[in-house]
C-alpha cells in the first residue's frame, strides 16, 4: 500500500475515493479509519473510502496518524460516486475561451476527467488562444467550427448578445448532435432550440467566480426529457470546479441573484468585518485575514455539519456576553433585512435585463 516513489497510492477498496488537501511533513504518512489504513506521499491522490478533509493532529517523531471515527475529518462521499470514466474518451469543444472557459478547462484537467488532447478552445482572441495552449496544453483555434467538429460534448462561453449569431453560424456543424451546455446568462433553453431545430440534448448552467479556484457552485437548469448520462456528464463539468445543483429554468434568476452575485455580498462584508478589526487595534493584513478564515470556517461548518445556521449562531453566543452583544447590534441595523433585500433585488434586475435581451434578440 505504501507508496514510496510519490505520485499516486493504491488500496484496496476500489471506486471510492480519498483527498488529500493538508499536506504533512513526513515524507510519507498513513491515515487510519477503524480497521483501515491509508498511505500516501506528500502531493499523491489516493483512492480509498473517504475525503480527507484535512490533518490537524501532527505526530514529529513518526508517519503515522489516528483519527477517531467520531468526530474526524474523514466523511463519505455525498451523492453518487464519482465516476472518472464518464468523460473519459469524450471530445469536448469550448466555443469561447474566457475566464468561465479557462476555469472549466483547469478543472476537468485538475481533476484528472481528460486529457488536453480531448480538448479543443476556439476564441477570436489570438491572446486568449496562446495563454490556453500554453497553461493547458489545449488545442486551440479561431475557427468556431473546429473546435465543435466531432465533439460529444459542446459547451457555449459566449455572451449572450452574441450566442445568436454563434448557433446560427454553428448551425450544420451541430447536425451531430451533441451534449450542449450553455453558460451564457439570462439566454433562455428555449431560446437555443428555437435556433437549433431538434436539439434535445440541452442545458443551461450558472457557474459563480470561486470556480475559478475550484469552490464554485453551479446552477443547471434541463431541457426536458433530457437522459440520465448526459445529465451526469454535465454534472462532471461543473463538478470540476465546485458543488452543483438543479434547478428549473424559471429560478435561474433567483440563482444570479443569490449565487451568482452572492460572493460580492460576501466580499463587502469580509472587508467590513476586517475594518471593524481594524477599528479594534487589530493591523489591516492580519484583520483580514481573520475576517476571511472566520467566513471561510463558518461556511464549511453550515455544509458539513448539516446544521440550521441559526442553531450554530446559538452556538457561539452564550448568554450576556460578546457575541450577543454584536448580534444585537447588526439586527439594529437590520443585516439580514438587508441581505435578503440584496437578494430580491439582484433577482429582479436578472429579470430586467434578460426581458431587455430577450427583446434584443
Amino acid at each position: 500500500m505504501p507508496n514510496p516513489a510519490g505520485g499516486r497510492g493504491s488500496c484496496a477498496c476500489p471506486h471510492v475515493s480519498i483527498r488529500l488537501i493538508d499536506q504533512l511533513a513526513a515524507p510519507c504518512s498513513v491515515i487510519r479509519f477503524g480497521s483501515a489504513s491509508f498511505s500516501w506521499t506528500p502531493n499523491s491522490d489516493v483512492r480509498a473510502g473517504f475525503d480527507l478533509l484535512e490533518v490537524e493532529d501532527r505526530n514529529e517523531t513518526g508517519h503515522s496518524i489516528t483519527i477517531p471515527s467520531v468526530g474526524c475529518k474523514l466523511r463519505r462521499p455525498e451523492g453518487r460516486p464519482y465516476n472518472r470514466a464518464m468523460l473519459t474518451g469524450r471530445q469536448i469543444g469550448f466555443v469561447g475561451g474566457g475566464n468561465m472557459a479557462e476555469a472549466l478547462l483547469a478543472g476537468l484537467l485538475r481533476k484528472g476527467l481528460t486529457t488536453p488532447d480531448r480538448l479543443v478552445v476556439s476564441d477570436p482572441l489570438s491572446s486568449r488562444r496562446e495563454l490556453l495552449n500554453r497553461t493547458l496544453g489545449v488545442a486551440v483555434t479561431a475557427d468556431n467550427h473546429v473546435a465543435v467538429r466531432g465533439a460529444d460534448i459542446v459547451v457555449l462561453c459566449v455572451e449572450p448578445q452574441v450566442l445568436d449569431h454563434v448557433l446560427t453560424e454553428l448551425a450544420s456543424s451541430l447536425q451531430s448532435n451533441p451534449l450542449l451546455i450553455s453558460v451564457a446568462a439570462g439566454y433562455p433553453l428555449s431560446r437555443i432550440q428555437d435556433r437549433l431545430a431538434g436539439a434535445g440534448r440541452l442545458l443551461r448552467a450558472m457557474p459563480n467566480t470561486p470556480s475559478a479556484i475550484g469552490v464554485g457552485v453551479t446552477a443547471m437548469s434541463l431541457v426536458g426529457g433530457l437522459s440520465a448520462a448526459d445529465r451526469q456528464a454535465a454534472e462532471q463539468v461543473f463538478e470540476s470546479v465546485g458543488s452543483v445543483v438543479v434547478v428549473e429554468e424559471r429560478l435561474m434568476d433567483a440563482v444570479t441573484g443569490l449565487s451568482g452575485s452572492g460572493p460580492a455580498y460576501v466580499f463587502a462584508m469580509i472587508e467590513a468585518l476586517a475594518d471593524g478589526g481594524v477599528l479594534a487595534g487589530l493591523p489591516r493584513g492580519t484583520a483580514q485575514q481573520l475576517a476571511a478564515h472566520t467566513v471561510a470556517g463558518a461556511a464549511r461548518m453550515v455544509l458539513e455539519q448539516g446544521e440550521h445556521p441559526a442553531v450554530l449562531k446559538d452556538r457561539v453566543a452564550s448568554p450576556g456576553g460578546t457575541t450577543i452583544a454584536g448580534l444585537s447590534r447588526l439586527e439594529q441595523g437590520r443585516l439580514r433585512a438587508t441581505l435578503i433585500s440584496a437578494v430580491e433585488s439582484a433577482t429582479q434586475r436578472s429579470q430586467e435585463l434578460g426581458r431587455a435581451e430577450s427583446d434584443h434578440l
